[in-house]
């Protein structure tokens, strides 16, 4: 019986050995983010296989601060050994097949390189019909050049530094990364260029500058400029400017470029205000003339972090954006940045959504050091990272959740939908919160005309531009349909509103001269005339008595009742992550300022010779909020029917009228109080200080009501507890 009891210990716990999913060696955890900032965890998409380190490559001398790490298209490795001033290449299998550290130059004489610190492969290629065999650049960084081999490791050319009067004279040239395109265009970063990208030809004849970094000035920077002569301006704007540090070229000639010398508030207000402009961004894509071209259509803009004060697994807390030191060009059109202030890397495909993010500091297969995570590259489908202060590189593979996502980026690449579709319904049976995925589904349909269902998908997902695009056409049909009747409705609005205003003024007239006691209608059209001629408008509401309290409540009434309309009304591109509020909250913010300024304008109009009651004021100001409903509420309604491009539209109606219903409040301030324009404004300016100081007394009371409530229960707790 006691062995039998052990037989079966012994298949449980290989059972459950054998159940644990690969993705549990993994060290880190795999993660996107949500519309809100906050990590979605994720199955891994890459697991660590192996960290190859000097002894396992079969060198006798250890790789000593590397800097670079490239993969030609049969899977050999080259590692730019700065250190050691050599470049080390490895077969498919990271055995050393060669190195080069000396060479005989053109001139026949003995040369060496001097702390290289970039390496980029180009491509074998068929050019007028005769075999163009690949090539080894090396950016040969102290010795300013860079110089060339053929595969095999012979020398072939050096690349001296570009003649140009656009270089600043006496300048030093340092390439420490480069790139060249399939038209043998050379991209070069220089370490201490600021002008932007160098681009020449193979041979070395300058092209020109692509893709200079903005500066970032301030207000004070402007001022001083003024005073400065024009060699102080030269070199502050080498100052200001930031440079490149690493470049990246896709097959389309694109090319992904970074730096780490933004300032890191610039970095973070571009992170947390979701900016889509890449100005000021670490990481830019541009085409061949330097246009910055990148898409950034995820939540945040690619940089890396969202989370600018996350954890490490060391319980370390590391503030601040990304230090992104290289990028990557993976398969199907994604990308990868290395985050080297948190040994992490982030992929994005080529729409800018982020598609996963792992790693981490710390001694275990899988993680590096901190501040030492140097590159990535690719190799077939393994990703290799290189950790800097070890000398090494770890080989992570993919997993099966990691060849589903890119095979469903295949197939949409090659437009097979219906497949596409297929795969990323098996990567959410995965991971139920990638938000990529449902754009992929979503894309697959708009793609194949099924307009409604992928709205769906891109809500899903918070995508409101492909939502909007997806709706585009739903809308196009409809217009198609009912294209005499849109006219004839907008004609039939426009002559109503024209009628009930002419209704309105006639009305207005006759009230005029009728005299006696106005109507409650009256009182209530008598908005109308004050919108359109404020001056003798509220002129008349307080010394004709053409307004009343109950009237200007109505107006109050109806404006909450259009704010809340707008908080629950608004259409899913003006409010894709359905934020409502009651209608006690909204009725209490509206009501809470108007009080504020009401009771802050009488009280300082009281001391200033004002004219007003405490009564007029607040006739004044309801019958002023009176434009607000009209265009809140027309605005809400068609936010229902607008595209993604159309939302500023929107937003400059409601911003009309609240200009309108504020131009308001101040004439009848005015009017009612019988104020000069230049005391007015200067009143107006005071109550608004007296709103903040009333604040600030309702604050205070409040809280010492609060600790006057928990010392009187503080007591009655002591005295039970006595008793």
């Amino acid at each position: 019986m006691k062995k039998l009891t052990s037989i079966i210990c012994l298949i449980f716990v290989l059972v459950m050995i054998f159940a644990l999913p690969i993705n549990a060696a993994a060290p880190y955890q795999t993660y996107t983010y949500s519309i809100n900032g906050k990590p979605l965890y994720s199955p891994e998409a890459y697991v660590p296989a192996s960290a190859i380190n000097s002894d396992y490559m079969g060198l006798s001398t250890p790789i000593a601060n590397p800097s670079d790490l490239e993969v030609d298209e049969n899977g050999n490795v080259y590692i730019a050994d700065t250190d050691n001033n050599r470049i080390v290449v490895l077969d498919p299998y990271y055995k050393v097949k060669f190195t080069i550290s000396s060479f005989v130059n053109e001139n026949g004489v003995n040369d060496s390189f001097a702390a290289p610190q970039g390496v980029f492969i180009t491509k074998s290629k068929v050019v007028n019909g005769e075999d163009v065999p690949g090539r080894i650049f090396v950016c040969d960084t102290n010795n300013n050049r860079i110089v060339t081999f053929d595969l095999q490791g012979n020398f072939l050319s050096i690349i001296a530094r570009p003649e140009s009067e656009l270089f600043e004279e006496g300048s030093t040239y340092k390439p420490v990364a480069v790139a060249v395109d399939q038209y043998d265009r050379m991209y070069v970063v220089s370490s201490t260029t600021y002008q932007g990208i160098i681009v020449m030809t193979d041979r070395g004849e300058f092209t020109g500058f692509i893709g200079a970094q903005k500066t970032t000035m301030t207000f004070w920077n402007l001022i001083w400029r003024r005073f400065q002569s024009e060699e102080q301006r030269a070199a502050a704007i080498k100052v200001l400017s930031s440079e490149f540090n690493n470049i990246a070229i896709n097959s389309e000639g694109f090319i992904y470029v970074t730096t780490s010398a933004i300032e890191e508030d610039t970095v973070a207000s571009a992170i947390t205000s979701k900016s889509k402009a890449g100005d000021y961004a670490p990481v830019k894509m541009l085409n061949a003339a330097g246009d910055e071209i990148m898409r950034r259509n995820g939540f945040y803009p690619p940089s890396g972090e969202v989370d600018l004060n996350s954890m490490a697994s060391l319980g370390s807390k590391i503030q601040g954006p990304s230090t992104v030191v290289d990028v990557a060009v993976g398969p199907e059109k994604t990308w990868t940045i290395v985050d080297q202030k948190r040994s992490r890397t982030f992929t994005y495909d080529f729409d800018g959504n982020l598609l996963f993010a792992f790693g981490d500091m710390g001694p275990q297969l899988g993680n590096i050091t901190a501040d030492s995570l140097a590159a990535v590259t690719y190799q077939g489908d393994n990703m290799l990272l290189l950790d800097k202060a070890n000398g090494t590189f770890t080989v992570f593979e993919r997993t099966e959740y990691g060849n589903i996502i890119v095979n469903a980026l295949r197939n949409q690449n090659e437009r097979r939908y219906d497949n596409a579709i297929d795969d990323w319904t098996e990567i959410l049976k995965r991971n139920s919160n990638f938000d990529a995925a449902y754009i992929g589904i979503g894309n697959a349909l708009y793609r194949s005309g099924q307009y409604e269902d992928a709205m769906e998908y891109y809500k899903a997902a918070y995508d409101t531009e492909n939502y909007s695009n997806a709706y585009k056409e739903i809308r196009k049909e409809w217009i198609a349909k009912y294209i005499l009747l849109i006219p004839i409705f907008v004609i039939a609005i426009c002559l109503g509103c024209s009628k009930f205003l002419k209704y309105a003024q006639k009305v207005n007239k006759r009230t005029a001269t009728a005299g006696g006691k106005r109507t409650y209608g009256q009182e209530l059209l008598y908005a109308f005339h004050i919108m359109f001629h404020p001056f003798d408008g509220f002129w008349d509401l307080k010394h004709e008595k053409r307004g009343s309290v109950r009237a200007g409540s109505t107006i109050l009434l109806v404006t909450l009742a259009a704010f809340y309309y707008q908080n629950i009304g608004q259409g899913y591109i003006m409010n894709p992550q359905a934020q409502y509020s009651t209608i006690l909250a909204t009725s209490l913010g509206v009501i809470a300022i108007l009080a504020l300024w009401i009771v802050g304008n009488w009280c300082l109009t009281t001391l200033f010779e004002g004219e007003g009651s405490f009564k007029d004021i607040y006739i004044a100001s309801t019958y002023a909020l009176a434009p607000l409903p009209l265009f809140i509420i027309p605005a809400t309604m068609a936010s229902n029917v607008v595209l993604a491009t159309e939302v500023d539209i929107i937003n400059l109606v409601v911003t009309i009228g609240f200009i309108w219903a504020l131009m308001l409040i101040f004439f009848g301030t005015m009017i009612t109080h019988d104020y000069s324009l230049g005391k007015n404004f200067i009143t107006t300016l005071g109550t608004i200080v007296a709103m903040v100081c009333i604040l600030f007394v309702a604050f205070l009371f409040s809280t010492l009501i609060t600790d006057m409530v928990s010392f009187v229960a503080n007591i009655v707790t002591e005295i039970q507890y006595r008793a």
